[in-house]
């Protein structure tokens, strides 16, 4: 099978490779130039859509409707754009070695591809339960959600379990989302997780208290302080073929493979550590991701579980770039470095890291990197931004009732006399931008005089 041959290749086709190759073609990439190889079916498009718009029960977000750059305010690339700009999709490909000495990467099917340069854009993939051994974790109807088939098949169970039970295993971003779009199909939840409130990777335990309890009000019963440690489950009259050992179905001593029926099982409850066992019909599973590296080990440098970049998101081999949730970048602004899982530095990261490719090649420089750490949930009528650092002390202004009318309100973190980081909650686009200024400018300021100030303190910077 003869190799193929392309300038630039990126490799993963999500959010990254799409604002990516938007940048090439900004660039001025020539026909035939990059090509993007993606496991995906379907071009690139805007991940977040899944655990929001794309599970409501009536008007849901469907492609081509969603696919990059249109969470950014800018064009849809269709298929069609890609083939117009001369950008070839190869997808539907599992890329399974990457030789980054000989600039080679294969496919799963035997392929070869060459590249001059390389983009590593290939994500995170969820954690799974039974990473941890977790009895029954693979059983029918436990989901996660990564890409849009995993979306799918939520989408089927929820039409085959109308007013079912669900459990949301897991108190972050996707637990969060889905129990909301869960109460909106009209499933009934519990939402269980081990830490003392949701989200505690951004929530202070003053900021969690108004989304359990909102949550509360809208149906949801939360469960803290608990994990999942099995699921009960029982046959749902489905069965498929698997090929065993004679031996496993007979007494005869042959070892010769034959095919036997077996009954596919089905969750029916989740028991917990703390003993409650809980009725399911449906389990969503949103306990963390783990960036996809395995294809480098030992290739390149690594740090914090992610590829170890330059603030132009080159790597230590010649040649090859890491952007998104993979890479490990200096953070300019607080003189360390992080790797940062979400949407916002996945299209900031690619961008950066083709402008940098293009000036290298005709001997021009660019800007360092300089991230403001950004990230945004909407879940009911809810919608939260931050921005910033969640390090040094905090303060909490405004109207956090969960029963209110309006619940506007905010955080404050202030760090060696100075605001670090800022969070609001149902904010004006006017009011987020003055927030992110905030956390960008880094502001002296009191806790007394943000308490008293609130939100009208950002609009003085």
């Amino acid at each position: 099978m003869a190799d193929k041959s392309f300038k630039y290749i990126i490799v993963g086709g999500g959010v990254a490779a799409g604002y990516a190759a938007r940048e090439f073609a900004k660039q001025g990439v020539k026909p035939g130039e990059l090509t993007i190889i993606s496991k995906e079916a379907v071009a690139p498009y805007e991940r977040p859509a899944l655990s929001k718009a794309y599970l409501f029960p009536e008007g849901a977000a469907r492609l081509p409707g969603f696919h990059v750059c249109v969470g950014s305010g800018g064009e849809k690339q269709l298929p069609e754009w890609y083939a117009e700009k001369g950008i070839s999709l190869i997808l539907s490909t599992y890329i399974v070695k990457a030789d980054l000495a000989s600039k080679t990467l294969v496919s799963a099917a035997g392929e070869s591809f060459k590249y001059e340069k390389l983009v590593i854009a290939t994500g995170s993939t969820v954690l799974k339960l039974s990473d941890f051994g977790v009895q029954g974790a693979d059983s029918k109807n436990i989901f996660y959600l990564r890409e849009i088939n995993d979306a799918d098949k939520i989408v089927e169970a929820l039409k085959a379990n109308k007013n079912a039970k669900a459990v949301v295993v897991g108190g972050g971003y996707i637990g969060l989302e889905l129990t909301a779009v869960l109460r909106m199909n009209n499933i009934e939840v519990n939402m269980v997780y081990p830490e003392p409130w949701c989200m505690p990777r951004i929530f202070t335990e003053g900021i969690a208290a108004f989304y359990e309890g909102y949550y509360k009000k809208k149906g949801v019963n939360m469960i803290k302080g608990t994990t999942a440690v099995g699921f009960d489950t029982h046959p749902n009259g489905e069965v498929f073929l698997k090929t065993a050992p004679f031996r496993e179905i007979s007494l005869s001593f042959s070892a010769l493979p034959h095919r036997i029926l077996v009954s596919i099982l089905q969750v029916k409850a989740v028991k917990l550590k703390d003993g409650r066992v809980l009725e399911a019909d449906i389990v969503v599973v949103g306990v963390g991701a783990i960036p996809l590296t395995s294809l480098f080990e030992g290739q390149v440098e690594t740090d914090k579980r992610g590829i170890k970049t330059d603030a132009f998101f080159k790597t230590s081999a010649p040649d090859v770039y890491a952007v998104g949730d993979v890479a490990t970048f200096p953070m300019k602004m607080y003189n360390d470095v992080r790797r940062v899982e979400h949407v916002d530095h996945s299209r900031k990261s690619a961008e950066q890291a083709v402008k940098a490719i293009y000036a290298s090649e005709q001997g021009k420089s660019i800007d360092e990197y300089d991230y403001l750490p950004y990230f945004y949930s909407r879940a009911f009528d809810l919608s939260w931004q931050f921005y910033g650092d969640n390090k040094g002390e905090t303060v909490l202004f405004g109207d956090t009732d969960p029963n209110s009318a309006t619940h506007k309100f905010g955080q404050y973190w202030i760090k060696d006399g100075k605001i670090v980081g800022a969070f609001l909650e149902s904010g004006t686009p006017e009011e987020n931008k003055a927030l992110a200024k905030v956390a960008k400018v880094q502001p002296a300021a009191t806790l007394d005089q943000l308490s008293q100030e609130g939100i009208g303190f950002a609009w003085k910077i």
